[in-house]
């Protein structure tokens, strides 16, 4: 099965630039299809400082949605947006004031391979930060998500001009050789070739499944702390001086995912995701219902499920949990690729109950499998339960006081909005539509006119015959 390499080279034009990304791609171009990406073949796609963030993440979930290994290699620059303090990936027309709208918000990245397994999906990434960003960083991490395999640096704003991409042009000089070792290895030989280019480096080290914390940092006499350091939240990059799971500059930082367990059971409930098929490949398409989403994206980019939906932000990362046997998302997802619907949603049913029962109903871990089945019930083509669900998990979150600008809120809200638009059944829509308008006056989103796309639909709704 051919694999699949994403090569993202990205940074403003101009003064905000702060490395030349777009530099490293005629070295990464130069190594053979199937040496970047491991597989036998592969299907290359190159994108050297694009201008629009849809144009990215419809490319982004094209190469997610398909079959076989996934490498994504990403040079660029992190920012933060100056209403949320989100890190975002700059692009060709990033600016510091338009961060919001020019960039590609990270949490994008993590949600498109939110769905795939860390055994055959990866980042590499050489990514520099504005001083800001780099401060969030250092403080809060750079949440990739618990099931992909990541390996790089992040770097501080450099003291005097451009920066150079040098720990992605060392990894693509050393796979010109022709052969691609374990990417573990490889970022250790990266790094062992260029020690001082990443000294003070936020250094990425996370292999996907179960690993091992890292040790205690050093205590303040500089003798480290005996013992192991509690677990970091799934998927969490820890940055130098983070408290106790914290690293030192230069170190590496594994993450800590949380595959589910062999069963339900009230102290066990299921918390992973790896495997399912990606909800938003070519097969989400529909023919045109004539309707105007009202959203202005200059793409054209409807809110039926076509790639570019303006509305692909995440929901809620399950709770940090350890292995316990095989993960029921694989059942799930055989269940659905084989067309056993009924089968995946009753089996993650009992996973909610389990969750239920033993963290409570407006917990973490039981509001992850009423997504799943949010996420089933577009599966098996059921726009309105699949409405229903999102709504319900929207209305449950800020019920237990998160924001309503909370990236799992607006994912809900956006999401159930999104299932609406597919509802072809004018009394269904019509009895949905005024619970997601209200939903909307409380959760906008990101993208401008959601409300008003509703309204307009209401009202053709309510003058069809």
């Amino acid at each position: 099965m051919p694999g699949t390499v994403l090569l993202l080279a990205a940074s403003p034009v101009g003064r905000g630039r702060l490395v030349d990304a777009a530099g490293v791609l005629p070295v990464l171009a130069a190594v053979a299809p199937a040496v970047l990406s491991g597989a036998d073949t592969a299907n290359v796609v190159e994108l050297a400082d694009p201008l629009e963030p849809q144009a990215v993440l419809t490319r982004l979930r094209a190469a997610a949605a398909a079959p076989g290994p996934l490498t994504v290699y990403l040079t660029g620059q992190l920012h933060l947006d100056r209403r949320q303090h989100r890190p975002h990936l700059a692009l060709a027309r990033t600016t510091a004031a338009t961060v919001r709208y020019t960039a590609l918000p990270w949490h994008w990245i993590r949600e498109e391979l939110r769905l795939r397994s860390a055994a055959d999906t990866a980042l590499v990434v050489d990514l520099h930060a504005d001083a800001e960003t780099w401060k969030h960083i250092t403080e809060r991490g750079l949440d990739c998500g618990p099931y992909t395999a990541v390996y790089g640096r992040v770097a501080p704003p450099a003291r005097r001009g451009l920066a150079e991409p040098v720990y992605m042009k060392t990894v693509a000089t050393l796979l010109r050789s022709g052969h691609r070792p374990p990417l573990g290895t490889l970022h250790e030989q990266a790094l062992s070739r260029i020690p001082e280019e990443t000294r003070g480096n936020l250094l990425l080290a996370h292999p996907g499944g179960r690993a091992v914390g890292p040790a205690a940092p050093p205590a303040p006499g500089g003798q480290a702390v005996g013992g192991a350091a509690p677990p970091a939240p799934a998927g969490l990059a820890v940055p130098p001086g983070a408290g106790p799971a914290g690293g030192v500059p230069g170190s590496q930082v594994p993450g800590f995912p949380a595959p589910g367990p062999s069963g339900p059971g009230p102290s066990e409930p299921g918390l992973s995701g790896p495997g399912l098929p990606t909800p938003w490949g070519p097969a989400a398409d529909r023919p045109d219902d004539g309707l105007d989403d009202g959203l202005g994206d200059p793409s054209g980019d409807r809110l039926d499920g076509r790639p570019g939906d303006p509305f692909p932000v995440p929901s809620g990362e399950p709770a940090d949990r350890p292995p316990v046997g095989p993960d029921p998302h694989a059942a799930i997802s055989a269940a659905v690729q084989g067309g056993l619907h009924g089968e995946a949603d009753g089996l993650a049913a009992r996973y909610e109950e389990a969750a239920v029962r033993a963290y409570g109903a407006g917990s973490e871990e039981a509001l992850h499998w009423r997504e799943v089945r949010a996420d089933l019930a577009m599966f098996a083509g059921d726009p309105v339960r699949s409405c229903r669900a999102w709504l319900a998990v929207a209305e449950a979150r800020l019920a237990a006081g998160q924001a309503a600008d909370a990236p799992a809120v607006e994912a809900a809200v956006d999401r159930a909005h999104h299932q609406w638009g597919r509802i072809d059944d004018p009394a269904r829509a019509r009895e949905l539509g005024p619970a997601l308008a209200r939903l909307r006056l409380r959760v906008p989103g990101r993208r401008r006119g959601a409300l008003e796309n509703i309204q307009r639909q209401l009202g053709r709704l309510q003058a069809a015959p």
